[in-house]
């Protein structure tokens, strides 16, 4: 099979190896190394300040979204949702189960966020903004710069899910002014599932000091408290550590996180290209690299997913609810190449030539 979906994704050798090795001790001097490495480089990639910190969850993206929620925000807070899909929707959810007073900035389908949409929320005493930097389930990837001079003039606390853009897409925390930056271990940085990723500037640490998280395992300070000797609160998925620890020296080794993003930037590139002439409309206004979403003309999305994959060898990202027959996604991150997208150009062409598309 061939995996061009937007996690988990295809990982490099050096990554697949660690995961066939017995899983170690890790309340050691070496696995606490390893750790405080791991931080060190996340924030490198970030584009994080020193004094930024590192949470490594043992969870999922939804549990670091949830995370953050809970230890940031409380009853004194009014935020603003960004909600342009299924993971814009998830955070909106989050919000409501924990009581998080907010207003939803709704987008259709494929759309920007443009700067028309914020003027209603000018100096409106909003305190928070939460966004998913990259909607995943419509490809959609919103103007950081828009959205981090609306927090500047506002004064307000900036929350990124960039659970699928981390990596492919550039990100400058510091300079965005971001306070919580989110990632997960199976998209971008192409390791299995099971850990996801807060980084967190000097003052979203400092604000940790004033909420109480109402969590034992989500607890951020304790996370850090015990981040700072390389460790975590309770027993982490070490092995997916490691891995991400051999798969960000990678990085650093092959030139750093710019090398890996113009990389996943020319694999999107080269298939949009050989794209073109095809029965498929891009819908997404602002796209990511990670991923190129497409509206079928003449066919149902789903049954390209089902094709592809039960004939073909080869797996894309379907979509589930209204969208399940509209859009497909097609992944640019994790160990993919240019021929890997002929390969997939080929079988597509094929179907067309069947008249299944």
């Amino acid at each position: 099979m061939i995996n061009f979906t937007v996690g988990p994704v295809q990982s490099e050798d050096c990554v697949r190896e660690i995961g066939a090795q017995q899983v170690p001790y890790f309340r050691t001097p070496e696995f606490s190394k390893v750790m405080l490495e791991n931080e060190r480089l996340m924030k490198k990639f970030a584009k994080a300040k020193e004094n930024a910190r590192v949470a490594f969850i043992t969870g999922s993206g939804t549990a670091s979204m949830e995370a953050t929620v809970m230890n940031l925000l409380d009853e004194r807070d009014k935020a603003i949702v960004i909600n342009g899909g299924s993971f814009g929707q998830r955070f909106k959810e989050i919000c409501d189960i924990h009581n998080i007073n907010h207003s939803q900035i709704k987008l259709e389908t494929g759309k920007k966020l443009t700067k028309d949409m914020l003027e209603p929320f000018e100096n409106k005493g909003y305190t928070a903004f939460i966004v998913n930097v990259h909607e995943t389930s419509t490809g959609v990837h919103y103007d950081m710069d828009l959205i981090s001079d609306f927090c500047s003039r506002n004064g307000v606390f900036l929350i990124v899910d960039a659970i699928s853009s981390f990596l492919a897409d550039e990100f400058k925390m510091a300079e965005w002014g971001v306070d919580v930056m989110i990632t997960g271990s199976q998209k971008a940085l192409a390791c299995p599932p099971g850990v996801s990723v807060i980084v967190l500037s000097s003052k979203a640490v400092n604000r940790l000091d004033s909420y109480n998280s109402g969590c034992m395992y989500l607890d951020l300070k304790s996370a850090l408290k015990n981040g700072e000797r390389g460790q975590t609160p309770f027993t982490p998925a070490v092995g997916t550590l490691l891995q991400i620890n051999a798969r960000l020296k990678s990085i650093d080794n092959a030139g750093g996180v710019e090398k890996e993003t113009e990389k996943i930037a020319a694999l999107a590139q080269d298939f949009r290209e050989k794209i073109k002439d095809m029965p498929f409309e891009i819908v997404s206004e602002s796209l990511s690299n990670a991923v190129t979403p497409l509206h079928p003309l003449n066919a149902s999305a789903y049954e390209i997913f089902t094709i592809l994959k039960d004939e073909y060898g080869i797996w894309v990202c379907p979509n589930g609810g209204a969208l399940a027959d509209e859009i497909f996604r097609v992944g640019h991150i994790g160990a993919l190449t240019s021929k890997d997208n002929d390969a997939l150009i080929s079988a597509l062409k094929n179907m067309e030539k069947r008249g299944l598309i």
